[in-house]
């Protein structure tokens, strides 16, 4: 019989920088809108997305109706290598910074850790943040390290899977996983509808989680399995590529009817897999890609109102921060109030190809 393996410790982490969504929606409208059209859907998108507050490692959105808006002087268009540098000099800090608070605020030591894996696909370099952590907070140099790139905003899943089979080979392992995105290095200053789709819900922060097989001392999520599918025809409605400006991204209207079309047939493969009923997941922890997409996902997996609460609270303080999103609402949900000493939770995160990763969980309270 497999021991079990846990999520013991969920932390997050935001840039200082933070703005209103009202304001943002002001800025963009004066940034990107060259006609009363463009400035009326812009308005509309923003009005709609279900955000009221999101964080950037970039001061800049600040300065309204400056001509130099963007990176000290570049104005809207800055080069990809321009994007990067900051990624690599603003990335490291938060990489850093949520690898702290876990052993922080855990029962584990830095001796305790074996395994460590980073998660990110908005930034590049080497020797990259696997190693800043180790440095920052003197891991041992010999640990296992591996990274997860550019998979998009289900990234997270597949790092607590490779953790728990790091945690199944070897009982004594402790895996730390850090997810750090900064999305709004790439903000494209178009009308095109993908840009302002993207530029309204995107936004920078930092999350992890330690996973082992010790005994929790607390509250935690015991990970009873995971589940993948992929609908290949949503592979061109989310995208994912490196251009001359950034990292452009495709984001289609669509996307949150191909995710609604393909969920039945998703959560029956599941519940056979894991062979549970659809009552029987007490809570749900949805990657708030956006509004309309936990509306869509609330309606077709016909949960009570409310059940998506934690994502849309994410969404609402936070926004999309791609990979690290699904662990702020994990960490919502490990740190609210339990009704039972063992509730089964299903974590879902989806993203390009069109790939829907999901975990099972327990919420356990010792």
């Amino acid at each position: 019989m497999k021991k079990s393996t846990y999520i013991h410790q969920i932390e997050t982490a935001v840039p200082e920088y933070s703005f209103k969504q009202n304001e943002l929606r002001e800025i963009m409208k004066d940034i990107v809108g060259t006609t009363e059209r463009e400035k009326r859907i812009i308005h509309h998108l923003y009005a709609k997305s279900g955000i009221d507050t999101r964080y950037s490692v970039i001061d800049d959105f600040s300065n309204r109706n400056s001509p130099a808006l963007f990176f000290n002087g570049q104005g809207t268009t800055p080069g990809t290598k321009s994007r990067n540098d900051l990624y690599i000099k603003q990335g490291r800090k938060l990489f850093v910074e949520v690898a702290q608070k876990l052993l922080e605020n855990s029962e584990f030591e830095t001796k305790d850790i074996t395994h460590l894996v980073t998660v990110s696909c908005t930034g590049f370099y080497a020797p990259g943040p696997d190693f800043d952590i180790i440095d920052s907070l003197g891991l041992n140099s010999s640990i296992e390290r591996y990274h997860l790139g550019f998979m998009g905003c289900y990234a997270s899943i597949p790092a607590l899977k490779m953790a728990r089979q790091f945690c199944e080979s070897d009982k004594d392992a402790t895996v730390l996983v850090v997810s750090v995105e900064l999305c709004s290095i790439h903000f494209q200053a178009n009308p095109k509808m993908d840009n302002l789709l993207s530029s309204t819900v995107f936004s920078d922060g930092g999350a992890g989680a330690i996973v082992s097989s010790r005994a929790p001392k607390k509250s935690h999520f015991r990970i009873d399995g995971f589940a993948s599918s992929i609908n290949k025809k949503g592979a061109d409605d989310m995208a994912w590529s490196i251009g001359d400006n950034g990292f452009n991204m495709i984001l289609s209207s669509y996307i949150p009817d191909l995710l609604k079309e393909g969920m039945d047939d998703f959560l029956l493969d599941l519940m056979n897999q894991f062979q549970i009923k659809h009552d029987d997941i007490e809570r749900w922890a949805i990657h708030p890609g956006g509004k309309a997409i936990l509306d869509k996902l609330e309606a077709s997996t016909s949960v009570p109102d409310g059940t998506l609460r934690a994502s849309r609270d994410v969404l609402s303080n936070f926004g999309n921060m791609s990979s690290a999103t699904i662990l702020f609402v994990l960490k919502e949900l490990m740190d609210q109030p339990s009704e039972s000493d063992q509730e089964k939770t299903l974590a879902m995160a989806f993203g390009p190809g069109l790939t829907l990763e999901s975990a099972l969980l327990s919420k356990k309270i010792p």
